[in-house]
């Protein structure tokens, strides 16, 4: 059973599946959105082994800004022994993601159940 996304801010919804933590970036994820997310996206990833989905399908716009935030992610993620798995549909955030090499170091999925399948997590549903 799937828990209702808290808004944490009007750019970030939170919410937990099969034992991940899914962040959701929602709108437009410019400079002034990953101010407003940088601290609570800090906040989550500093945790020793956190598991961590962050799905951007709600996104309608993304720049380096948003890219900053994906990077700082994985970087801090990864330094702690957790796990990081990107979800994104869109194809122009898709497109920003390719050109720019994330997609080696993140490669999205088109759901947060196929990210955590192809990462080798229990199954379960949203």
């Amino acid at each position: 059973m799937r828990d209702e996304p808290a808004a944490l801010t009007r750019h970030l919804r939170v919410h937990e599946h099969r034992g991940y933590t899914v962040l959701e970036f929602r709108g437009e994820i410019d400079i002034a959105a990953a101010a407003e997310i940088g601290s609570l996206l800090d906040r989550v990833t500093q945790r020793a082994g956190a598991r961590i989905v962050i799905d951007l399908r709600p996104v309608e716009f993304f720049d380096c800004s948003g890219l900053r935030l994906l990077h700082r992610a994985r970087t801090r993620v990864l330094e702690r022994g957790g796990r990081l798995h990107l979800v994104c549909t869109h194809p122009l955030t898709l497109r920003v993601l390719r050109l720019t090499g994330l997609t080696r170091l993140l490669p999205p999925y088109p759901t947060p159940d196929a990210a955590l399948a192809a990462a080798g997590a229990p199954s379960g549903s949203l």
